[in-house]
């Protein structure tokens, strides 16, 4: 069985909820920890899917993190043979800036807690089907993206009109997190401690954690079952 390739960009923003999901499945895994100097394979050829992970820099900071131009090359491949791929936050960006379209700040950052709009695509696609029109799910992004060339929209929120795409029948992207874990929400809200603080004004850290744990059963099923669905497409 091929096994699914991970592109992690922080030690903190793992596939979380999503790893559990391949290990029940006894998807073998390769992992490539980009900010640890690890280096993406030549191509796709070996790999069952890809799944393109959240961090904290910005698709345009090639300057900076170089990898990302590996990383440019790879999505541009999987986009073309519509390898299945899933990219979160910073992996929708990737995926959005690989197909055509431009990633730039917002107005707002979105850290917390928000409800996303299903649009009719969603619902009736593979990985949302029958889901309600509104889900609650976890952010933490200051860049955002438009529906990308190609792509079909298939959420929103009252900031963003494009929360998650997909282009072709493998290819997804979704601005928003599904994948964390309790755990991984209480590391995050510590270790971006200082980006927190630049936006208290209109993001308090301590709701984030007064919501955790009525709200993180619910998002840990959201995912079980939208990466499931994803997984059915694995080669």
């Amino acid at each position: 069985m091929k096994p699914v390739l991970v592109f992690q960009h922080i030690w903190c923003e793992t596939p979380g909820v999503f790893l559990d999901v391949l290990r029940e499945r006894k998807r073998p895994v390769e992992t490539v920890k980009l900010y640890e100097g690890e280096q993406p394979p030549d191509d796709l050829s070996r790999f069952s899917g890809l799944l393109v992970m959240g961090g904290p820099m910005s698709v345009n900071d090639e300057a900076d993190y170089p990898w990302l131009k590996a990383e440019d090359r790879i999505l541009k491949e999987a986009l073309a043979l519509d390898v299945p791929t899933l990219g979160i936050c910073l992996g929708s960006q990737l995926i959005a800036k690989a197909a055509g379209g431009v990633v730039r700040r917002g107005p707002l950052k979105e850290i917390g807690w928000y409800p996303v709009r299903l649009t009719a695509a969603a619902r009736h696609g593979r990985l949302f089907r029958e889901s309600p029109e509104t889900i609650e799910v976890f952010q933490w992004h200051g860049e955002y993206f438009d529906t990308p060339p190609g792509a079909v929209n298939l959420a929103s929120s009252d900031l963003y009109p494009c929360q998650a795409f997909s282009i072709g029948q493998n290819v997804h992207g979704l601005l928003f997190h599904l994948e964390v874990t309790a755990r991984m929400v209480n590391q995050w809200v510590e270790t971006f401690k200082e980006e927190l603080d630049g936006v208290k004004e209109y993001i308090r850290r301590e709701a984030i954690l007064e919501q955790l744990p009525d709200r993180i059963d619910s998002l840990n099923r959201t995912a079980r079952m939208v990466f499931g669905r994803f997984c059915e497409r694995l080669r």
